[in-house]
């Protein structure tokens, strides 16, 4: 009977950390997709139009130069100016164009990479600049698109708390410049200050990750892509430990891009560093849906 009794205390100590690291990636998880399903969000996307110098018309009719989707908006909204990387949205007389909330005619448009990003809507349209590099586009949205409305979720493999893997922080003696490439061909320029060094299965890996004051991010790429993930990697972070803790990674948060749902976004891919032979059996599964 004691030893009964023991066995069972046993087992309930070794259960309650269990359930709770479930709980706390599954929170992890319905949080993303309640982020997702917000009316700005990443599935809202419908296009990305380039800019070249000088006007560029946009409606949905087809004369226009940058034709917006399916009807809509109006046929003939109005006119993008791009000149020496300013942008300025020119509308329509007479067309309902808002920033927040307050109708617009003549606007410049501060691109993302500004404090103060414009957003104009139309309708259930909603509209910015971005800038890549030396290229300045328009990224549309629509709070009615239809993958936004059908989205439920995305498939994740079984949480495995041995996918949370100790890591140790490798500081580089000088930082080194990297460029990441992108979905859309261009690089990104940054600076790596070490890689963070961990096993799995007895081996030793590491990735470099960009910082933060509060943690580590990656672009990380594996042997599941283009099978049971994404074909262009994972997006995974990492918080720092206070100085008595230990650092860990937590494969179980792994998620996919931006470029998994919409062909309108400009992600990041992983860097040779950041490929894993190894295959990742955690976090988020590849999305498919109607609308690829």
């Amino acid at each position: 009977m004691k030893i009964t009794l023991l066995l069972i205390a046993l087992f309930a100590c070794k259960e309650v950390p269990d359930s709770e690291y479930v709980k706390s990636v599954k929170d992890f998880h319905n949080q993303r997709i309640e982020r997702l399903k917000q009316p700005n969000g990443w599935l809202s996307l419908v296009g990305l139009y380039w800019l070249k110098e000088g006007e560029n018309s946009f409606g949905f009719a087809d004369s226009n130069d940058i034709v917006f989707p399916n009807k809509l908006a109006s046929a003939n909204l109005g006119v993008f100016e791009l000149k020496d990387s300013v942008v300025l949205a020119k509308i329509t007389y007479g067309e309902k164009v808002y920033l927040h909330n307050i109708p617009v005619s003549y606007q410049i448009m501060h691109n993302d990479l500004s404090a103060n990003t414009t957003i104009l809507t139309h309708g259930s349209l909603s509209w910015h600049a971005i800038k890549r590099g030396a290229r300045i586009g328009i990224r549309l949205k629509d709070s009615e698109a239809p993958l936004l409305k059908e989205f439920t979720d995305i498939d994740m493999f079984e949480i495995d708390a041995a996918w949370r893997v100790p890591a140790k922080f490798i500081e580089y003696e000088s930082p080194k410049e990297v460029q990441t490439p992108t979905a859309i061909g261009t690089f990104e320029k940054s600076m790596v200050n070490g890689k963070l060094e961990f096993k799995i299965n007895g081996e030793l890996y590491s990735l470099e990750p960009s910082e933060s004051e509060s943690g580590y991010f990656f672009v990380f790429g594996d042997k599941t892509n283009g099978e049971e993930t994404y074909g262009a990697g994972r997006f995974l972070y990492v918080e720092k430990p206070d100085s008595s803790e230990q650092l860990y990674i937590d494969f179980n948060k792994a998620y996919n891009p931006p470029c998994v749902f919409t062909k309108y976004a400009t992600c990041p891919l992983p860097r040779k560093e950041n490929y894993l032979d190894i295959k990742i059996l955690a976090g988020e599964k590849n999305f498919h849906s109607e609308y690829d």
